[in-house]
């Protein structure tokens, strides 16, 4: 059996229906050490029900008492992290945590610092749906390419995961959905840092469902392409 060796890093904002099952989905993988659990200020019941329900061991629950964004979240998630292999896994049910078994043999076996899994490479199910989203994180994918001499295809997926050495001196300034962005520009700028991408599932929500991010986000996510290219 592969040893316990991920730490699984989890903003929480207002996802009371789903979190306790994307929960017992990540404890489920034998190579989990340990899952942080960050909630960002929900306010839909989602911190009541983690505070009144028995987790495993290997969950540690923080709260924010306000909510300040994914990029607040996962700083403070990650100066928690201990596993040799830290990953992010959003608290809807988007993402399959069982990819992180593949997407970590790159790191396990010697061969990369960071694997990406992108919901746009093709060869897994994918949900039919949004083609101005599509066409926003093309946009970003391609200006972050540009820039940054590499070949990703999906920068804003939620699908990150990092050798633990490769970010312990990276300093997230966003507090918002601009970490995405800026924790890409941040290890492509770093050329010692070995980058993979692998396909993943998508399983995607609509608005309706309680997809938060939306189109303003690309604003913000181009102007921190540009930011960071200039500044660390």
């Amino acid at each position: 059996m592969r040893e316990k060796i991920l730490s699984v890093v989890m903003p929480v904002y207002n996802e009371q229906a789903t979190v306790l099952k994307i929960i017992e989905k990540v404890l489920s993988l034998p190579i989990v050490k340990e899952l942080i659990v960050v909630d960002d200020g929900s306010k839909d019941g989602t911190a009541e029900l983690l505070k009144n329900t028995h987790l495993d061991s290997r969950v540690e629950v923080i709260f924010h008492e306000r909510n300040m964004g994914k990029g607040a979240a996962l700083r403070t998630g990650f100066a928690r992290a201990t596993g040799d292999i830290i990953v992010v896994q959003d608290a809807d049910l988007e993402y399959d945590p069982n990819e992180f078994v593949e997407m970590a043999r790159p790191i396990e076996e010697g061969f990369a610092d960071v694997v990406y899994g992108s919901r746009l490479s093709g060869g897994k199910p994918q949900r039919v749906y949004m083609f101005w989203h599509k066409v926003g994180n093309g946009v970003i994918t391609f200006l972050m390419n540009l820039l940054f001499n590499s070949t990703l295809s999906d920068i804003e997926t939620c699908y990150k995961m990092f050798r633990k050495s490769a970010i312990a001196n990276i300093r997230i300034r966003s507090n918002g959905f601009s970490v995405e962005p800026e924790l890409t520009a941040k290890i492509l700028k770093n050329k010692a840092l070995r980058v993979y991408e692998m396909p993943i599932a998508y399983y995607g929500r609509t608005y309706a469902e309680g997809k938060k991010i939306s189109w303003k986000h690309g604003f913000s996510a181009i102007g921190a392409i540009l930011l960071y290219r200039f500044i660390d």
